[in-house]
């Protein structure tokens, strides 16, 4: 059975965004759906004024007002976010219908695709100053707040010990995947454990606090179609998912996908995005440490074998190997890399 909330005629969606834009003091030509299929449905508005965006938000009212004032305080201080436009009488959510929308200026520009250089550090450029605004933001008592700081060390534990229990389960089962895993787990989940131990000998729990001057709002899905260049820079889209965290998450996973779009890691790649980054937001020795340590964490095998063992989706035993070997690759550079930081 379908979800009829997910099965929506353009025509309905239509109605529904006229709905909901009558809020607004804004005389509407035209409206057309750009993306749906899920309840995250978005309009390209044209008014009398201008382009405009209107989305329909999958997040419940309290997570939606740590997001949606987010990106109002780092407009509010210049940052290269959208302007969230409010209704008649101020509101910058619209509650109708049980659901949610917030309405945005239409961005006029080109979405960065990641892959090639050039586009690549612009994107990176656009994060170093979406996350060098988003500092000091002070969510409002309504919101509830997203926060990784200071949950590394359990996150890194708690993911390390599924690692172990799908090694076991997979002692049992014959089929390839399983087999494959048992095979290439033992040298991963070793890593975890050396990135674990760097963890607990570095600087994390003195940085990664509420105040701390290193704490900002990071995208956490910063990647094709979030950035967009336009005539005034670069563009961060879609803030829907931010949490509090170091800067070196979003580091860590645009450094993670440009490795495995590689197929390897290179000491030139982290270089290269580093200095774009610094030259905006720069990252003290403690914050490099933790990249560094971060990027060691085999993340990336474990986002894969999660899709096996926790959503019971078959892998081919090929990708788990790929990536159980592109993980153990970048071990001795990263730790040539913290060495350098005077970290071993």
């Amino acid at each position: 059975m379908v979800d009829n909330e997910f099965s929506e005629s353009n025509n309905a969606l239509n109605k529904l965004a006229c709905e909901v834009l009558l809020k607004y003091n804004i005389e509407v030509e035209n409206i057309s759906v750009i993306q749906s299929g899920t309840i995250k449905t978005v309009w390209k508005v044209k008014a009398k004024s201008g382009m405009l965006c209107l989305k329909r938000l999958r997040h419940t009212y309290d997570k939606a007002v740590f997001s949606v004032n987010a990106q109002i305080y780092i407009r509010g201080l210049g940052g290269n976010v959208p302007q969230v436009v409010k209704t008649s009488d101020g509101q910058a959510i619209v509650k109708h219908n049980e659901q949610l929308f917030v309405l945005y200026e239409w961005l006029h520009g080109k979405p960065l695709a990641f892959s090639g250089t050039p586009e690549l550090l612009s994107a990176i450029e656009g994060l170093a100053s979406f996350h060098l605004y988003s500092k000091g933001y002070k969510p409002l008592p309504s919101a509830k707040i997203s926060s990784k700081l200071g949950k590394w060390p359990s996150q890194y534990d708690s993911m390390k010990r599924r690692l172990m229990e799908w090694k076991e389960i997979s002692k049992s089962i014959s089929l390839p995947y399983h087999t494959t895993y048992f095979k290439q787990a033992d040298p991963v989940i070793s890593v975890a454990g050396q990135a674990m131990e760097l963890l607990s000998r570095s600087n994390y729990g003195s940085i990664a606090y509420d105040a701390s001057s290193s704490a900002v709002l990071c995208h956490q899905d910063y990647g094709k179609g979030n950035a967009v260049m336009t005539d005034k820079g670069v563009y961060v889209i879609d803030l829907d998912g931010v949490t509090f965290d170091l800067p070196v998450r979003d580091l860590r996973k645009i450094i993670g996908k440009t490795s495995q779009g590689k197929g390897q890691w290179e000491a030139a790649v982290i270089s290269n995005i580093l200095r774009c980054y610094t030259k905006i937001n720069p990252l003290n020795s403690d914050e490099k440490k933790l990249l560094y340590i971060d990027m060691l964490f085999p993340h990336w095998f474990f986002g894969l074998v999660k899709n096996l063992f926790q959503n019971n989706k078959p892998l081919k035993p090929s990708e788990i190997e790929k990536t159980a070997r592109l993980e153990l690759s970048k071990v001795p550079l990263l730790i040539s890399l913290l060495n350098e930081e005077g970290m071993i």
